[in-house]
């Protein structure tokens, strides 16, 4: 015995209708046509689905457990429509992501699995790279969204035509000084620190916030080392040569061992944005990293480092 699928529908209505007329009705159709579909699917089952009667078609025993069939059958159909619905609304297709070794480290590493629950469809591709080569990859349609970050001091590179920007979060400056030289001496003085400033490179994130820092200050004294990344720093700091400036979120991608941080008043923030390409045909998959980055960022505040 083989059924026609579709002429369940049918056979559906007729039992929930009350009878061919009121069936043909509702499904748009001649009752002629309907009672056609009804000895079809009679045939194809090979006993009688309904009976008539004064008061109209009432289903035989074998009718009603088609219809808790036909109606098994119209639930699954309906749920596959809404699940495939559900999918096709999802973001899909390529993101090429460029940031800055703190942000990737401290924010977005730790929360890829997050994305690939919540973002299934949108291929992530992430890129390590320092500012002006962010800037110039996303200028040149190389990246097509970029992690972008600024010294309070600093004014913003222009965004260049087609580009937008999405502010993120400050990140707080905090001071990073070899452990057991300042904690014991209670409230820690920038003026007082005791210590030379080791010296940054000028293409390192911190090199305008230690300039700002130190400009206000009457003494500092320069290290005789430079740095260009926050392991390097750390390692330079627990040595006890020296104290420099580091963003709240690049502490969370380090090992703190040997160093002391501190939060002085007057360090002020990076401030850190998103720039995507906005073309004429707004990109999905950007637009759903976007949202998913800035809703990271603003449940995921730096936590406090224990050391």
């Amino acid at each position: 015995m083989r059924i026609n699928v579709a002429r369940l529908q049918y056979f559906l209505q007729i039992s929930r209708s009350g009878g061919v007329l009121a069936a043909a009705d509702v499904l748009g159709l001649t009752p002629s046509a309907v009672s056609q579909q009804l000895a079809r699917l009679e045939a194809e089952v090979g006993v009688p689905l309904v009976e008539r009667s004064p008061r109209g078609i009432v289903p035989t025993a074998a009718g009603r457990e088609l219809i808790e069939l036909a109606e098994n059958v119209e639930r699954e159909v309906n749920e596959a429509a809404l699940r495939v619905g559900a999918v096709s609304d999802l973001p899909s297709g390529r993101v090429r992501f460029g940031a800055f070794q703190s942000f990737i480290g401290g924010l977005l590493a730790p929360s890829l699995p997050q994305w690939r629950s919540e973002l299934s469809g949108v291929d992530l591709l992430v890129v390590e790279a320092e500012q002006t080569q962010l800037l110039r990859a996303l200028r040149t349609a190389d990246l097509d969204l970029i992690a972008t970050e600024f010294d309070e001091s600093v004014d913003p590179a222009p965004l260049g035509p087609g580009v937008r920007e999405a502010p993120l979060l400050d990140d707080p400056w905090v001071l990073v000084a070899p452990a057991g030289t300042q904690a014991a001496m209670g409230v820690v003085e920038l003026e007082n620190l005791r210590l030379p400033w080791l010296e940054v490179d000028s293409g390192a994130g911190a090199s305008h916030a230690v300039r700002r820092v130190r400009r206000g200050l009457r003494n500092s004294v320069t290290a005789p080392h430079r740095y260009k990344n926050h392991q390097t720093a750390l390692s330079l700091v627990a040595a006890g040569e020296g104290v420099t400036l580091m963003p709240q979120l690049a502490l969370r991608e380090q090992t703190l061992n040997g160093v002391e941080v501190h939060e002085p008043p007057g360090l002020g923030v990076r401030r850190i944005a998103l720039r995507y390409r906005a073309g004429r045909k707004p990109n999905p998959a950007v637009a759903a990293a976007v949202d998913f980055l800035r809703s990271l960022a603003a449940s995921g505040e730096p936590s406090d480092q224990t050391v």
